[in-house]
């Protein structure tokens, strides 16, 4: 059976959506993924211990009989690039803050679309926004609003620290939007 050039470029134009759609659900499915692995680690720290004691999301504690002190042993939640699955970063989650560090074979730029523009403006911009509110309202002190620092080495990104995310809701958030954004940065310095 022959076709003609028309139904060949609709036969290749319906494999490029196919494909399209593949990419799609499969970065859903990551994310869901990532997102039940998130819940289940605070499910399960919040199950065996008090909030005030949780130092990490994944945490190890080492009791010290005499001492009677714990020590958290902090574990990394693994970042993974859309797509391939290649590890980008590993996300470190304390009480107080939220540490992205990126791999070390991952060179690129904060100036790297849509680094500023999504992650840090619309992302962690608009929980700024809301802590703003709050703090003005006197729901929340200034000091607790959440902010950010950029540790690079030269013009390379090498850890973003979110400080004051205040909500378990936000750590899932900005752990997602990360691997989102780093994915597509990496994607951008390739064009």
């Amino acid at each position: 059976m022959k076709f003609s050039e028309e139904q060949v470029k609709d036969i290749v134009t319906l494999k490029e959506s196919l494909i399209e759609q593949i990419d799609k659900h499969q970065e859903s499915i990551e994310m869901l993924e990532k997102n039940i692995t998130i819940l289940d680690l605070f499910l399960k720290d919040s199950s065996f211990t008090k909030a005030s004691q949780l130092g990490t999301i994944r945490k190890v504690e080492i009791q010290n009989e005499t001492e009677n002190t714990k020590k958290p042993e902090e574990n990394s939640i693994p970042i993974k690039r859309v797509g391939d699955g290649k590890l980008i970063a590993n996300a470190y989650v304390t009480p107080d803050q939220v540490s992205i560090v990126l791999d070390d074979e991952i060179e690129i730029s904060d100036d790297t679309p849509p680094f500023k523009s999504f992650f840090l403006e619309r992302i962690i911009g608009e929980m700024k926004k809301k802590d703003f509110i709050e703090a003005e309202n006197g729901k929340i002190q200034k000091e607790s609003i959440i902010d950010y620092i950029i540790n690079k080495n030269g013009s390379d990104i090498r850890e973003i620290i979110i400080k004051n995310y205040r909500q378990k809701e936000r750590v899932n958030e900005l752990i997602n939007t990360a691997g989102w954004s780093l994915t597509r940065m990496l994607e951008n310095i390739k064009k």
